[in-house]
């Protein structure tokens, strides 16, 4: 703030009223909190998306500071004139949506965390022959005592103490996912039926079915809840819109685009599978399995 009075009193100085004051960023690990804070002190403030600024494709090219700098400001300065493609700006969220956010993402993180650590107990034991040990049961770490290798030897100290270790933190990010499951059951069932919001929306999209709970609040707060403009847009987000490559004669479709939110791309694929599971006889299900996919090439239904 004291910067850009800074540079407002010396325009003033030399006879330049500054009347509006523009600052753009580009959107990276250090979140929205600049531009809100920003935004409280009446400066116009954007977050502008990486992804959208066109750059040289040549092998090498100078790339420092300054130059990005440059390169950033003209396509700031051509989109506040109005101008098509020179770049797009991230929505800003406020404190409450980015907080809405947390759980699901907390609970995605520990159920990678919960995986990683299975994987890594599973491998200990197999060193030693061991595949039939049940990480599920909550008496696990109380039975490594009787486990025995494939030559009939109990589990030697050392990596008998690693795997405790291990089933240690394994059982705490399960209380912590459970804890997170929980406390949201509770904010669902504490709001009344007939009130709107994101809750009522989760409790009215769980009750589709081959959707949990989980999938519908990771729809509501990463998706429902944008101003998205049309079902082109929410593509867009998730990076589920085509990439075609046509060069004269030339037509070939290169897949999915993936460029957007891999969380709800991933989502979504999944919700997609899980209809033609659960909903097989839905006229969208029926479409794909018969019209879209009927003698279709293997890559065509993948």
């Amino acid at each position: 703030m004291k910067l850009l009075q800074r540079w407002r009193d010396e325009a003033g100085q030399a006879g330049h009223a500054i009347k509006r004051i523009a600052v753009a960023y580009e959107a990276a690990g250090d979140g929205f909190w600049l531009a809100r804070f920003l935004r409280a002190h009446g400066i116009e403030a954007y977050a502008i998306h990486p992804a959208s600024v066109a750059v040289s494709r040549e092998h090498r090219r100078a790339k420092t500071d300054r130059l990005d700098a440059e390169l950033l400001m003209r396509a700031f300065l051509g989109w506040l004139r109005g101008e098509k493609r020179h770049c797009s700006m991230a929505a800003i969220p406020t404190i409450e949506e980015e907080d809405a956010r947390r759980p699901s993402r907390e609970r995605e993180s520990l159920v990678g965390e919960q995986t990683r650590l299975i994987n890594r107990i599973k491998a200990v034991l197999a060193r030693f022959g061991i595949h039939s040990f049940r990480l599920s049961l909550r008496s696990a770490a109380d039975r490594l005592e009787d486990i025995r290798t494939a030559e009939g030897t109990a589990l030697p100290h050392n990596t008998r103490a690693e795997v405790h270790r291990f089933l240690e933190r394994l059982s705490l990010v399960r209380q912590q996912i459970r804890a997170i499951e929980q406390e949201r059951e509770r904010k669902l069932s504490a709001i009344p039926a007939a009130e709107n919001g994101p809750h009522a929306m989760v409790r009215l999209i769980a009750r589709i079915i081959g959707i949990g709970v989980e999938t519908a609040d990771m729809l509501v707060h990463e998706i429902l809840s944008r101003g998205l403009r049309d079902r082109r847009a929410v593509a867009r987000y998730a990076g589920l819109t085509g990439s075609p490559d046509e060069s004269g004669k030339r037509r070939r479709e290169k897949g999915l685009a993936r460029a957007g939110n891999a969380r709800v791309r991933r989502g979504m694929i999944q919700l997609a599978w899980r209809f033609l599971r659960f909903q097989k006889d839905s006229a969208l299900a029926q479409w794909f399995q018969g019209a879209r996919t009927t003698a279709a090439r293997p890559r065509t239904r993948r």
